[in-house]
């Protein structure tokens, strides 16, 4: 069956310059020189132009330009596939404010992906997110605190959960918050261009992703900035859920998502139409209070941390990714653990301490 090998020779990434987009491009462009890989961005992001001299040594083109605006898209020429890593990222974005840039970016902008897909008779791997799963349902979990964490009991499970996490079943009726909506609404799409015009589609929704070269922010890259802060200085809070730290994330390294779908892309055509959750997993989870540990021993520094009693309206306590589904059908599983990507983030932080701390600090 024909991969991605013989269909592939030209992938515009949306979202190029940003974490994710630039550290799969720079890897699809290592492991396939032949291929055209362009990066297509609008740099809004503060430090997404940082990354500008890391493509061009890595043979990454870039294309300046809004997903937003179809007529930036179509300077980037036509391609075989559309990764489409391009979003406003912030959960908490459109709270006490307009929503038009969330919407118009991860909304409108999947309707473009999708159109110059169709129109060249490109694939289109979409990366999603997990707060597409409802704030209540994840928030009525029966946790309770074990030392510096929240936990399932034992045994326990209900619809779409259990201890290895949340899966694909996981009831998607109930608000998510609007970040959380544009990208199940993009889903949606993704599968409706799938149906109606043959587009070969791939989707994955992806927990916390982290690694080296995120530009962590207080609404999100949580471990980048709990590492930077500790190494640069600054304050840092546990915000929410009595302000104790112990909600809890799995974490994936932005390399594992990379090996995922690199085995994929080799075989499009047996994955297309596929949705996956794809994240750390249970074994590689962290809570806030457990993290704060990791960053004072990699960088020996210790921060005082505070305490925000007061939880955040799209804020949620616990969520962890069952890759159950994927691992079973593709034999992936993540082979970076939470300590690692620390240590690789810390590293980059000292690598680059010149040009990342006026941003990050």
């Amino acid at each position: 069956m024909a991969g991605a090998r013989d269909q592939v020779k030209s992938v515009i990434v949306a979202g190029g310059a940003g974490f994710v987009g630039s550290s799969l491009a720079l890897s699809l462009k290592r492991d396939h020189p032949g291929w055209r890989v362009v990066a297509f961005d609008n740099l809004k992001r503060r430090g997404s132009e940082l990354g500008l001299d890391r493509l061009r040594l890595g043979g990454v083109e870039f294309v300046h330009g809004d997903i937003r605006n179809p007529e930036d898209l179509d300077a980037a020429g036509a391609c075989d596939l559309m990764l489409d890593c391009s979003a406003e990222p912030s959960v908490h974005a459109g709270y006490g404010g307009s929503p038009a840039y969330l919407v118009n970016t991860n909304l409108l902008g999947t309707v473009n992906g999708l159109e110059h897909a169709r129109r060249h008779g490109a694939a289109m791997v979409f990366i999603s997110t997990s707060r597409v799963y409802p704030i209540a349902p994840l928030r009525a979990l029966p946790l309770a605190p074990l030392g510096s964490r929240l936990v399932l009991p034992a045994g326990a499970a209900g619809p779409g959960w259990s201890e290895a996490g949340i899966d694909e079943d996981f009831p998607l009726a109930g608000p998510r918050s609007l970040y959380g909506a544009t990208k199940l609404a993009s889903e949606m799409l993704v599968e409706e261009y799938r149906a109606t015009y043959g587009l070969k589609t791939l989707t994955y929704r992806c927990g916390v992703l982290a690694g080296p070269w995120q530009m962590g922010k207080v609404d999100q890259g949580f471990m980048v900035l709990w590492a930077s802060r500790h190494l640069y200085g600054g304050s840092l809070s546990y915000m929410g859920f009595g302000g104790r730290g112990q909600q809890v994330r799995d974490v994936l390294h932005v390399d594992d998502l990379y090996d995922l779908m690199a085995a994929q892309l080799a075989d499009l055509d047996r994955w297309d139409g596929s949705l996956f959750n794809v994240g750390g997993g249970a074994a590689n989870t962290v809570s806030l209070s457990e993290l704060t540990a990791l960053c004072q021993g990699a960088t020996g520094q210790s921060l005082e941390i505070g305490g925000i009693a007061e939880t955040r309206d799209a804020d949620i306590p616990y969520y962890v990714t069952d890759h159950g589904r994927v691992t079973g059908a593709t034999g992936w599983t993540p082979k970076r653990p939470v300590a690692v990507i620390v240590e690789d983030i810390v590293r980059w932080l000292v690598d680059h301490r010149d040009r990342l701390e006026p941003i990050l600090r």
